[in-house]
């Protein structure tokens, strides 16, 4: 090939099945940073978490999964959307944050890596598919297929399988009312080299950056909010008022770059599909890039989500995404050829990636 771009061959997802309500919330005795108790009665605490974030339900994992395996499950899915043999697959990348949680665990397991647990797990003997994990909070998924896009435009590889999977409801604490955002699931893609033709299919341009001063700690670990827990069992923890103003800050000028580079202008953008992190974040961060072009969106249309049911599952919410629109799950949304699309996400680190991409 003279010139090589990169193309989504196929995509898959998992869902897990247990369902939880926000009314399951109701009877969870609820502290604040501080570990002061808050009065507010719990129907009124979901009703307000509902208002913010769009929440209504999110999905957990069954007590016998684990994070390596619905990573497995979705990325053989995504194989078999692309008829792609495992064996000819060059880079398994595996974006996570926690590892695998045994239930009732206090432990993370990481060694081996995610990555060489989930080529296990499908079988792929080949040696020379290097498995291995990114971190990057929960826009790591996307920074992997920032990734395999290098490793295919350098010709380092022709075929990568990049899956996003968590479990975030094993490492939650039930005295954070934050805990309500999070859930498990996972995402995967296959991504191979194709010839780069004019007009023609492939990944158009990328951006990341990381904020990592007095951002580090925006979205970090911590002990229990409950002044009773003295297990110093670590839970993930996040300044939520500092997100909100760090990621309106910043993502709407980083989506902004990725699609310039393009040359492409913002009213060919069909679909943006964005980290399911806040109902009322996503869309005040897509308002808000529209208004550098001194326009304004039809969020209907241009911005997908699944948050309502899903909830917030990490690196897992823009594959899932893509997956369910791609397949006609989310009918009002619909993908054609030639359309160009957007990925972003934003996540601890403080780290912010985009992607554009044409059908």
């Amino acid at each position: 090939m003279d010139k090589i771009n990169t193309i989504i061959k196929g995509s898959g997802s998992f869902i897990p099945a247990v369902a939880k309500l926000n009314r399951d919330f109701i009877p969870n005795r609820f502290y604040d940073a501080q570990q002061v108790v808050i009065d507010t009665p719990g129907e009124e605490i979901v009703n307000k978490f509902r208002q913010i974030t769009g929440i209504g339900e999110r999905r957990y994992v069954t007590d016998d999964q684990h994070t390596s395996e619905i990573a497995a499950w979705a990325a053989q899915k995504a194989l078999e959307d692309a008829g792609t043999d495992p064996e000819t697959i060059d880079q398994l990348i595996v974006a996570h944050n926690f590892g695998d949680v045994e239930q009732g665990s206090i432990q993370s397991g990481a060694v081996p890596s995610l990555a060489a647990r989930v080529k296990h797990i499908l079988g792929i003997r080949n040696p020379n598919c290097v498995a291995y994990d990114i971190l990057f909070g929960c826009p790591g998924w996307l920074q992997g297929v920032i990734q395999a896009d290098a490793f295919i435009r350098a010709g380092v590889a022709k075929r990568c399988l990049v899956i996003g999977a968590e479990v975030l409801s094993r490492v939650l604490d039930g005295h954070d009312r934050d805990s309500m955002i999070f859930s498990d699931g996972a995402g995967a893609m296959v991504l191979e080299a194709a010839e780069a033709t004019a007009g023609g299919p492939g990944i158009l341009s990328s951006a990341a950056q990381t904020y990592a001063i007095q951002e580090l700690n925006y979205i970090s670990t911590g002990v229990s909010n409950s002044p009773e827990d003295d297990s110093g069992i670590k839970y993930v923890k996040m300044q939520g008022r500092r997100v909100y103003e760090f990621a309106l800050k910043h993502v709407p000028e980083a989506i902004k770059s990725c699609i310039d580079a393009t040359g492409i202008p913002i009213s060919q953008i069909k679909k943006i599909f964005i980290h399911q992190a806040n109902e009322k974040l996503d869309e005040a961060i897509i308002k808000a890039m529209y208004k550098l072009y001194d326009l304004a969106p039809d969020l209907a249309s241009v911005m997908p989500m699944n948050i309502h049911e899903l909830g917030n599952s990490s690196v897992a919410t823009i594959p899932t995404l893509f997956d369910m629109v791609r397949k006609g799950e989310l009918p009002e949304h619909t993908l054609h050829p030639g359309d160009v699309i957007v990925f972003a996400s934003v996540g601890a680190g403080m780290n912010i990636n985009a992607v554009c991409y044409r059908m």
